[in-house]
């Protein structure tokens, strides 16, 4: 069976550093964020905020490293990093969103990825690309057609990430806002999927089994080692994941998913 991106699933030993991830404290205008495949439902901020700490501290807990983001208060969605960079095999990308209201939160974070010292490419206009449209998975990087990505993007991510061993393939997504709040990888590569939001067809031919989540919240999940982050609405998905092998770590995320939030959006893991 194939492995994920970042090769053979590690030993889930909670103080032992697995990798980096950037994150960025969300603005106090959270709950203005754009809404695109649900009602706007009124958020309670401050309990946004916890819920966002202990996400943080979730990821600490499974011996993440932190690497804070400048805050960027004037930009409401500025808490989902992964829209607006991409790292694909230690090349980073910085993305063009697809909401108009998102195109500033590039250059908040151009400075970080520059001190980083990582190769630095950036998806240019015409083409819109949200971060949240980019599942990587062994040598495959599947980007989803979605209200946010167009194909102009995807050619242009293809030139930037095909010299480095990669495979593009682009997925039509008609039933959710990102190609990951539909389907996204577990420890062992085998991908686990929301049921009508995705062709899964196109994952299986490229060699990749794939599960059927439990719930609609159940196709983001987040891996760190052989953990697997899920929304605590999920309980079905986690149970499903316990029983291929995996820990299943549920967080509450509710507040946030007021806004589409899911476990991947809020980091990028390095």
């Amino acid at each position: 069976m194939r492995r994920g991106e970042f090769g053979e699933p590690r030993e889930s030993g909670r103080m032992s550093v697995t990798r980096r991830a950037i994150v960025r404290r969300p603005s106090p205008r959270v709950a203005e964020g754009e809404v695109t495949h649900i009602d706007r439902r009124a958020m309670d901020v401050d309990l946004a905020l916890t819920q966002y700490a202990n996400y943080l501290t979730l990821l600490q807990r499974h011996g993440v490293e932190l690497i804070h983001a400048p805050e960027a208060d004037e930009h409401p969605d500025g808490i989902f990093v992964e829209d607006a960079l991409v790292v694909v095999g230690g090349q980073a990308i910085l993305t063009r969103p697809g909401a108009a209201s998102r195109r500033g939160e590039i250059d908040t974070i151009r400075p970080l990825v520059e001190s980083l010292g990582l190769p630095l490419a950036t998806i240019e206009a015409p083409g819109t690309l949200d971060g949240g449209d980019v599942l990587c998975v062994g040598r495959h990087v599947f980007i989803g057609l979605t209200t946010r990505t167009t194909t102009a993007a995807i050619e242009q991510f293809a030139a930037i990430v095909e010299p480095l061993g990669r495979t593009v393939v682009a997925v039509d997504v008609p039933g959710c806002l990102h190609l990951k709040s539909a389907i996204t990888a577990l420890p062992d590569g085998s991908l686990i999927a929301v049921r009508g939001w995705v062709d899964e067809t196109i994952f299986e031919a490229a060699g990749y089994r794939v599960h059927a989540a439990g719930e609609e919240t159940g196709g983001d999940v987040l891996c760190l080692g052989t953990t697997v982050v899920l929304p605590a609405d999920a309980p079905r998905t986690a149970e499903i994941i316990r029983n291929l092998g995996f820990d299943a770590d549920p967080i509450d995320v509710g507040e946030l998913q007021k806004i589409e939030a899911g476990v991947t959006c809020m980091s990028v893991l390095l």
